[in-house]
């Protein structure tokens, strides 16, 4: 997300950034939740999603969809049996394997965007770009249509963890991500200042609400109202219990341990407990996918066991918890890579048709949508849009597939456009 994504005036720094370094100097106040009353309900009835996002581009071929019989393009990885009868998956992924049951590969998407920025910017929203108008990242929909529904809730509803998301566009600072740089530091800013006392800080927020309150009289404007909106809910979150939600050193020690103490996999742990307190939206980036050179070291020696630790834990620790009822996850990235293997042992961009892998919620899981031909070119089976997609998560998120927003320009945005859920997933 760019700053040219946010209404006029506002960055990223107003989350936290902002409200901490301005001369407002907020301490602590105490706000009451009534989350921990409503929390054995969440977990029964509040929707999640999770999306562990392959910055870069991810090697399909050599994880979710083998060809081993394909002598130009199968690589050296083999296939192994999981726990979904007759699906197979990279030798690499033994963890994941014992999952599958609960996870569906879509085998067969046609993306059609193979560049970075763009493929990015489509798997985020569903859209190409369009430089008439910036739409909302499908995170932001979630969080504006799901996320509301939950009163004096102190948490932001879309949070991102290892990367900054993709904006709200169109629909307002307030549904744009929370970013959480690194899982395994404190977040900055989160604690207010010791130094200001209680009288103090009082005056100062009765003189920012008049202050805000006029602003948002004056100017009648979207960016002057989410100001507003961002600066309650980060007091609000500041001042909640709810924040320990962030802190991973109250999970057992074998369990970080399952999930891998890297970025990846504490952005998993820490998915966990977002979702598990209300949260609508978590995104967890593992960037280096994009494997032009040595992309069978590459996968090998680093990104599949970090993928495959934060990945199997996850599903495993929703599911024991019963949270995978209400959880859907989503691994994705950018496009695929290509079948051919070319002359530095890598593969390059392929968006022609490539594989995601859902699970959890109400998504089936064990089971296989579409397929290619033995080398992995061409779509031989239930080829499958990106649209098609969203709107088979956004069904899946308990979403009405048939919403559509109006943009400031007064142009009609559908959250789906043309795409129809996957029956074998959904239906």
């Amino acid at each position: 997300m760019s700053d040219r994504e946010l209404p006029s005036g506002m960055t990223r720094r107003h989350w936290l950034g902002h409200l901490a370094s301005t001369a407002l100097g907020i301490p602590a106040v105490q706000f009451f939740s009534s989350l921990e009353a409503n929390a054995a309900a969440l977990k029964k009835t509040n929707k999640s999603c999770i999306v562990l996002w392959m910055g870069g581009g991810p090697s399909h071929l050599d994880i979710w969809d083998l060809k081993p019989d394909s002598e130009k393009n199968g690589g050296p990885f083999r296939p192994i049996e999981t726990s979904a009868p007759g699906v197979k998956i990279s030798e690499h992924m033994p963890l994941v394997a014992k999952q599958m049951k609960h996870l569906s590969i879509i085998r067969s998407l046609d993306s059609k965007e193979g560049n970075h920025d763009r493929g990015r910017y489509l798997m985020h929203t569903g859209y190409s770009p369009n430089p008439t108008v910036t739409h909302p990242g499908w995170g932001s929909v979630c969080a504006m249509e799901l996320g509301e529904r939950l009163e004096n809730f102190d948490l932001p509803h879309c949070i991102s963890i290892n990367t900054p998301g993709i904006g709200a566009g169109f629909l307002g600072m307030s549904y744009s991500p929370f970013m959480v740089q690194n899982p395994n530091t404190p977040i900055a800013n989160l604690r207010p200042p010791k130094d200001v006392e209680g009288w103090r800080l009082d005056r100062r927020l009765r003189m920012l609400g008049q202050v805000e309150n006029q602003f948002v009289d004056q100017r009648k404007v979207q960016a002057a109202s989410d100001h507003k909106a961002i600066y309650s809910k980060t007091l609000r979150m500041m001042n909640s219990k709810y924040q320990a939600a962030f802190n991973l050193d109250q999970e057992p020690a074998a369990l970080r341990d399952a999930y891998g103490k890297g970025s990846f996999g504490s952005g998993c742990l820490m998915a966990r407990r977002l979702v598990e307190q209300g949260v609508t939206y978590v995104e967890v980036a593992l960037d280096g996918w994009d494997t032009h050179t040595n992309n069978f070291d590459a996968l090998s020696r680093r990104l599949l066991p970090e993928l495959d630790k934060g990945m199997g834990a996850l599903t495993a620790d929703l599911a024991s918890r019963g949270l995978l009822e209400t959880t859907s996850i989503v691994w994705m990235g950018e496009f695929g890579r290509t079948p051919r293997i070319n002359q530095n042992a890598g593969r390059d961009h392929w968006p022609r048709s490539w594989s995601v892998v859902v699970g959890g919620g109400s998504i089936k899981g064990g089971q296989v949508v579409g397929a290619t031909d033995k080398d992995g070119v061409d779509i031989v089976d239930h080829p499958v849009g990106v649209m098609d997609l969203i709107a088979t998560l956004t069904q899946s998120m308990g979403i009405n597939i048939a919403t559509q927003y109006t943009t400031p320009r007064g142009r009609p945005m559908k959250v789906v456009d043309g795409g129809a859920p996957i029956k074998e997933l959904v239906g």
